[in-house]
């Protein structure tokens, strides 16, 4: 078949892979290159530059509902379209234009988590399973027919970025899938349960921390679902009422165990944190602009020690 790609983000690039090695991708659209490090370099996205490395011409294109641009696509004379983290809204024209089938990946089982951050906030929102779902486009978001899904457990000692990569590696085959019922004609769309509808909106900054004051299995979901971005940060204040500054929380595991006279955040013998119930051990952490360390030998270089207490971090 004549595959459309339409991608920015490193989550499409397992399906971009396999479409290329099984069907004729006629060209790979993503978003302008964009300043990045600290000397803002203008760098590609991750799909553009896997495809200008393979010889694709990669139009990267910042609105691409102009008149033009929908010419440009409808001379591919693609047979459908794919679109994985592309960072646009595609209009109607721009749809008629792209195929028979015009379709997306998203990093959720839908309806739950229609949005920008659905890996984050199925892991926050404590979810044991998760997964992918290849979608018709519509104009409201992420609430197109489900052609296909795939699901996979969450593994609570795994982070958002850990996630997000195990579900990529589940685009293909259900891509796979789709098209290849495309093909026979057997491609029976169902529609979202609107009723079961759940959000999954963008963070900020200011949304990367945690309160210990809640269940300490809620704990590691939050750490868990904000990491790698925004990450986790809480105020560290010592036994001695030294505030040492922020601590990022990176990895941890709920734990039973603390007495509930422990009030949340205070750190006991073990290195844990006491939660409204239960503790969270902290595997490991690092301070702004430090490298992640086993929380072990961060308490023998930084001075961390029973009786600290962390806390929220407050916004800036």
């Amino acid at each position: 078949m004549r595959i459309l790609f339409f991608g920015s983000g490193a989550f499409g690039l397992p399906t971009l892979e396999s479409l290329c090695a099984a069907h004729e991708v006629v060209e790979v659209i993503s978003q302008p290159d964009k300043p990045a490090g600290r000397k803002r370099v203008l760098t590609p996205t991750p799909i553009a530059q896997w495809a200008t490395e393979r010889g694709y011409g990669v139009p990267r294109v910042g609105n691409v509902n102009t008149r033009e641009f929908v010419e440009q696509v409808r001379s591919y004379r693609a047979d459908a379209s794919v679109v994985i983290a592309f960072g646009q809204k595609l209009g109607p024209e721009l749809i008629e234009a792209m195929g028979k089938l015009a379709f997306n990946l998203h990093a959720s089982l839908l309806p739950k988590h229609r949005g920008a951050a659905p890996i984050n906030w199925a892991m926050i929102d404590n979810e044991s399973t998760t997964g992918v779902s290849v979608i018709g486009l519509a104009q409201r978001m992420d609430a197109g027919p489900v052609y296909a899904t795939a699901q996979t457990p969450i593994d609570p000692n795994e982070t958002a970025g850990e996630l997000h990569d195990r579900l990529a590696l589940l685009g293909p085959e259900a891509i796979g899938r789709v098209l290849d019922q495309l093909v026979s004609g057997t491609l029976e769309p169902v529609e979202q349960d609107e009723a079961r509808a759940t959000k999954a909106r963008k963070f900020t900054k200011q949304d990367g921390t945690v309160s210990f004051d809640q269940p300490a299995d809620r704990v590691r979901a939050r750490v868990h679902g904000l990491t790698p971005w925004p990450g986790c940060r809480v105020s560290w204040r010592t036994v001695d009422g030294e505030d040492r500054g922020p601590l990022i929380l990176k990895r941890v595991q709920d734990q039973p165990g603390g007495t509930d006279a422990a009030p949340p955040g205070l750190i006991d013998r073990d290195l844990c944190v006491a939660c409204k119930s239960g503790r969270i051990k902290l595997i490991s952490v690092q301070t702004a602009g430090g490298k992640e360390m086993p929380t072990e030998a961060f308490a023998r270089g930084q001075g961390l020690a029973p009786g600290d207490l962390l806390s929220p971090l407050s916004p800036a």
